[in-house]
């Protein structure tokens, strides 16, 4: 955070998009603790691939539907009865130019695994840096279909209960053989950074 210049909206022009990075902190909305990563963004970052980054992010597996929310419009997968239009061709500069811009992104429509994400910062990318990277973060990513964040809630308790009735069913779902195997405060930088290694490009070479 402390190498991103923050600029006024009014400037935003100064900066080429091709070189311009958001950052952005994602939070998965309801969690208590919180749980959240904060990342730096390419600013010209389509809505499809800031999918994927978020998934990378969280440690979803992308198995289900998922949408953006502007407030007013919907960017996913396209689908007219829902009214979801095509994400590919929105970009995150375009539904969020400056800081202090939030909009909405829901995983999975059965769970329904809503994220706020808020713009932090938007700047220019230093020289030999990859984008996307995560900066930080807090608590580990809920597994996948657990019920939303409620049921996440209920599988934690379960699992720091070892006499719980569901105790070694639910280890059993997740492939655990102990409930120590999965520590819902736990959160590694490399390994989120490694899962979106992938995505990773220099927008400024040295």
């Amino acid at each position: 955070m402390s190498n991103t210049r923050r600029i006024d909206p009014s400037t935003r022009s100064r900066t080429a998009v091709g070189t311009s990075v958001h950052t952005i902190k994602v939070t998965l909305s309801g969690s208590r603790p919180p749980i959240w990563r904060r990342l730096q963004v390419p600013s010209g970052t389509d809505l499809r691939r800031l999918h994927d980054l978020v998934q990378a992010a969280f440690g979803w597996e992308d198995y289900h539907m998922w949408a953006f929310e502007t407030g007013r419009e919907r960017y996913g997968v396209t689908d007219r009865d829902l009214g979801i239009r095509s994400a590919a061709t929105m970009r995150l500069d375009q539904i969020a130019p400056c800081v202090g811009a939030r909009f909405g992104y829901t995983y999975d429509f059965g769970d329904h695994w809503e994220h706020d994400i808020l713009v932090e910062a938007v700047g220019d990318a230093e020289p030999g840096v990859s984008y996307p990277r995560c900066l930080t973060g807090r608590r580990a990513g809920p597994p996948e279909d657990c019920g939303g964040i409620w049921g996440y809630d209920h599988l934690v308790e379960i699992l720091a209960d070892p006499g719980h009735e569901e105790h070694e069913e639910r280890l059993e779902w997740l492939g655990l053989e102990s409930a120590d195997q999965f520590d819902p405060a736990a959160f590694d930088l490399d390994e989120t950074n490694t899962a979106l290694a992938g995505h990773a490009t220099v927008l400024v070479p040295n």
